[in-house]
């Protein structure tokens, strides 16, 4: 797959101090991503393929990480 995952115009990654936890901030919603999804997120800056960012992520962990690339890429928080 060449697709390079990036955030969408519409979505923002952002920390909050106080919950201790990155948000995604989109219109008329702010989700609080757990770390691994955070993690994930901020690989997602349009230079890596998929394959990049499954390879910096836990061995094992690549059929969740393509699946959850794929679940918020059809509620456009990436493109």
């Amino acid at each position: 797959m060449t697709w390079r995952p990036a955030l969408s115009r519409a979505a923002t990654l952002r920390h909050c101090d106080v919950r201790q936890a990155d948000l995604l901030i989109v219109p008329e919603r702010i989700v609080v991503l757990n770390e691994e999804a955070a993690a994930i997120v901020k690989l997602c800056d349009g230079g890596r393929t998929v394959e990049e960012i499954v390879a910096e992520c836990p061995e094992g962990a690549g059929e969740d990480v393509t699946e959850f690339l794929e679940r918020i890429r059809e509620e456009g928080w990436i493109r």
